[in-house]
């Protein structure tokens, strides 16, 4: 085993799954779906783990039982240590579902109000609580104006700050940046990479490669409710084969005599490191290599 491998091991997980399934009986009929087979994941303090897969892969299935709404049929699931169904979990971490039901009658101050009562933040708390996040979610200005009058962004941001009103150690966010204009996905991307510059663990579900690609540390390809490619991203978009070499003063060549050739020639060579796939590239043939 490499050290990476022995130390990454050792480490406690914050999210974990082991041997996680989950069968889902059809009444009245002998049939039932499988829509999680034996999955093994673990997700340690601190990281943006994004979780990928088409439809009907098990993504949804897997995060419910995460936020203990749904219990597995066989394997465990841990969330800080602990069965995600107990209260004292609940209290520590947040949730942004695909679709964010708010009430659009009321404020964002309001809607944030309301969430964190649930959590029972005492009300001195609460305001400071509540100025924070819809700070942080560039939702000042809009703070007292009802929620139907808010765009599509504005009301992702706002299910994103109830997601935060807790303080919580660990984020389950589904599809955060679906249907989103090019400058408030990277406004909801800004503030997912400074939640883990401090220190809070992020769990991400997404259709959106080049956003996983862009902000996660590590990534999970899930198809048919079975892994098929788990590890960071740099290492899955390393192309073992191929050989990216960046020349200053010379055009691409193709290796192994380039080196010579280059310096015959009084260039130099800048770098020599693999070559990388997209996450796409990765994805799409795993999903494939699942189905031979």
């Amino acid at each position: 085993m490499a050290c990476s491998e022995r130390s990454e091991s050792n480490r406690l997980a914050v999210i974990e799954a082991e041997n996680l399934s989950k069968v889902y009986r059809t009444p009245f009929s002998r049939y039932s779906i499988r829509a999680l087979d034996n999955l093994n994941i673990k997700v340690f303090p601190g990281e943006i783990f994004g979780f990928l897969g088409p439809n009907g892969s098990g993504k949804t299935t897997t995060m419910k039982i995460f936020l203990g709404l749904i219990s597995p049929t066989s394997g465990e699931a841990r969330v800080l240590g602990r069965t995600p169904t107990d209260v004292a979990v609940k209290n520590r971490i947040g949730f942004l579902p695909e679709e964010s039901y708010l009430y659009r009658f009321l404020s964002a101050e309001e809607t944030l109000d309301f969430f964190a009562r649930i959590f029972r933040i005492p009300r001195r708390e609460r305001k400071v609580k509540i100025a924070e996040v819809i700070e942080m979610m560039g939702l000042t200005d809009a703070r007292k104006r009802p929620v139907r009058e808010y765009s599509k962004g504005m009301a992702r941001r706002l299910g994103f700050a109830q997601a935060l009103i807790n303080d919580p150690d660990v984020i389950f966010l589904d599809e955060p940046t679906t249907g989103l204009d090019p400058l408030v996905s990277r406004q909801v991307k800004d503030i997912i990479l400074d939640l883990k510059r401090k220190g809070k663990t992020i769990f991400m579900s997404s259709h959106l490669l080049s956003d996983v690609e862009n902000i996660c540390d590590r990534i999970a390809i899930l198809h048919l409710g079975k892994l098929q490619e788990i590890g960071s991203v740099s290492t899955l978009i390393a192309s073992k084969e191929i050989l990216k070499i960046s020349v200053k003063g010379l055009t691409q060549q193709i290796e192994p005599s380039v080196k010579e050739f280059i310096q015959n020639r009084g260039a130099e060579v800048l770098d020599i490191q693999p070559a990388t796939e997209t996450l796409e590239t990765i994805f799409l043939r795993s999903i494939r290599k699942s189905g031979d």
